[in-house]
């Protein structure tokens, strides 16, 4: 499976978002873009990540950043999580594990003794310019938007 490169163009991709319609990567071209995946919506991990993104929301705006969250979950699932924690960004759908492949970002993981496919909490962070500048895998949901910030910061 082919990774995504630091310093290289970041790899490219559309889907559907919450709030109707669909984002493309390249369209957030001129901002910085913080690209988190997450395995699942509604769980205590996942809704803290997002809970801090949205958190920072502000400070990240304030650094030209855009904020999409991904996971294999379906936009209806995504609108309800979304609106229940009212985040300020898009979460996008996944459900074809077509970006995730992308950025390679699924793992086999242990879960009540039997392995299964999942998402590895992994966040990317790709420049104005559409380049991958950062990646962070194995995410710590502790103190990572501080990380993501600091990175942001530094460009």
């Amino acid at each position: 499976m082919n990774q995504p490169v630091i310093d290289r163009p970041a790899p490219d991709f559309e889907l559907p978002a919450t709030g109707g319609g669909s984002v493309r990567l390249s369209a957030l071209r001129g901002r910085n873009v913080v690209i988190y995946f997450y395995p699942k919506d509604n769980t205590p991990g996942c809704t803290q990540e997002g809970q801090d993104f949205r958190d920072h929301y502000a400070e990240l705006q304030a650094l030209d950043a855009e904020v999409l969250g991904i996971s294999r979950d379906s936009a209806r699932t995504h609108e309800n999580f979304s609106a229940k924690h009212g985040f300020p960004f898009p979460l996008l759908a996944d459900t074809e594990e077509q970006v995730c492949a992308l950025y390679d970002v699924i793992r086999l993981k242990n879960m009540y003794g039997k392995q299964v496919r999942g998402i590895e909490r992994s966040t990317f962070l790709v420049d104005a310019d559409g380049v991958l500048r950062r990646e962070w895998r194995k995410v710590k949901v502790k103190g990572h938007v501080d990380e993501v910030l600091q990175a942001l910061q530094s460009l």
